[in-house]
Formats: structure tokens, C-alpha cells, sequence
């Protein structure tokens, strides 16, 4: 991966609260601006490695959802809010963009374009979800919080994993409403999300296909090359 200019922070009003985006600056914006929106206990550092990369020839801006990093931590979580949240961000970035979310942040960008109205529909140009299932009911299983301090807030999981344990199930509804050509990247056998989940998902969508890096469940962090070259693929069509 190149060499790019550092990132800068700054923190845009989303719903009443500061949410906190990292932007890498390109010399030749050949391409859309591009929105990465990590995972549950991730901060908008995790995409770090693939930014610089896509930065050379479009504005890149990864986002701290609510309660991760730098962004505000109200103590209220729920997909729907950090849904609201990037869907008020989305047109302060720019318009006919593209969008990437791995695993929470997917299901988030999904709730962000289909509950956020015809204008957030037509803002999104392309969408990729990285490990992405279907939502299905799961036996709970509630994780155990890490000992030490934390670059989120745990009630971010407490509130949300209800969701994804018992999900509602208007989501096949939600997503057939997402009109942008999607790409879903399956983490293949490796991955704790199965591959015939990621399938159904890419079958529900309007303009979905489906490809597989097995590489486990964070495909942009354990083969960054096969994930920039699929979603280059995917978000520049006329350049392959």
C-alpha cells in the first residue's frame, strides 16, 4: 500500500451530537468521495491501511460511529440511531457517494439509505458490505466486556446486541430497498458468518452480487490487496 498524506479529524453535528470523521486529502479526484463505516468496537483508525490506498484518486472519509472514538458517546445505541446519525452526515460529505460498511457498519448503512428517504437513495452512488448477513434470530450468547479502557462505549454492545440476536424482521423489506449497485464480500468458511447468509443478503438487494475473500471475518484488514482490488472492481467499473 502507498504512502499518502495524513488524515485529519473533525467532528460534524449529526441528530445533536458531534460525530467524529477521519478524511485523507487526494491529489486527483478521479472518483467520488468514498464513506467507510467500521464495526462494532472499531473507530474509523481500523480502515487506516485500505484509505490511504483509495485515497490517491478520491476523497476518502471513515467515520466513528456514536459511542466509538472521537464521536459523542450519549449512552443511547440502537441500529436505527447510528443509522439516523450517518444518514444526516452522509450530505455533509458530498453528493453521489459511494459507501463501504463491514459488519455493524453494514447493517447500518443499509438502515441509513432504505429508512433515510428518497434523497439519501439517490445520493448513494455505489455500496459495498463487508461480512454482511441476512439478520437471522441467534441464540444470545452476550460477550464479556474487555478488562481495561475501551475506544468505545460497551453500552453500544449491551444496547445493540439485542438486535442482532432477535433482529426485526422488516430487514428483507429494508433491504430491497436499497436501489445502489451493492457488492456483498463474503470472509468465506472462515468467517463466524456464513457464507449462505451473505448470499441471501446479496440475493434480497435490489442490485446485489456477491463475491468471497476467505479471509475471515475482517477481510479489509487480514488481505487488504484482495479487498482494494475487489471493491475497486465493484465501486470503478469503466476502469476494469
Amino acid at each position: 500500500m502507498s504512502d499518502t498524506p495524513r488524515p485529519t479529524v473533525r467532528r460534524y453535528d449529526a441528530n445533536g451530537i458531534a460525530i467524529a470523521v477521519r478524511s485523507w486529502p487526494t491529489e486527483q479526484a478521479d472518483h467520488p468521495p468514498l464513506v467507510l463505516l467500521p464495526g462494532t468496537g472499531a473507530t474509523a483508525n481500523d480502515w487506516d491501511e485500505i484509505a490511504a490506498e483509495l485515497s490517491r484518486d478520491r476523497p476518502v472519509h471513515a467515520i466513528d460511529l456514536r459511542g466509538h472514538g472521537a464521536s459523542d458517546r450519549p449512552g443511547r445505541y440502537s441500529i436505527a440511531l447510528l443509522a439516523g446519525d450517518v444518514a444526516a452526515l452522509l450530505p455533509q460529505l458530498g453528493n453521489r457517494l459511494d459507501l463501504i460498511g463491514h459488519s455493524l457498519g453494514g447493517l447500518v448503512a443499509v438502515q441509513a439509505i432504505a429508512k433515510g428517504g428518497s434523497d439519501a437513495r439517490a445520493a448513494m452512488r455505489r455500496l459495498v458490505l463487508e461480512d454482511v448477513g441476512v439478520p437471522r434470530p441467534h441464540r444470545p450468547n452476550p460477550p464479556t466486556r474487555p478488562e481495561g479502557e475501551l475506544d468505545f462505549d460497551w453500552e453500544v454492545v449491551r444496547q445493540v446486541r439485542p438486535e442482532i440476536d432477535d433482529p426485526d424482521p422488516s430487514w428483507p423489506e429494508l433491504l430491497a430497498k436499497v436501489g445502489a449497485p451493492t457488492l456483498a464480500i463474503s470472509g468465506g468458511p472462515s468467517s463466524f458468518v456464513p457464507e449462505a447468509d451473505v448470499a441471501a443478503l446479496a440475493a434480497a438487494l435490489t442490485d446485489g452480487r456477491m463475491t468471497t475473500i476467505d479471509a475471515g471475518h475482517l477481510v479489509h484488514a487480514t488481505r487488504p490487496t484482495e479487498f482494494v482490488t475487489a471493491i475497486r472492481a465493484h465501486l470503478d467499473p469503466t476502469d476494469t
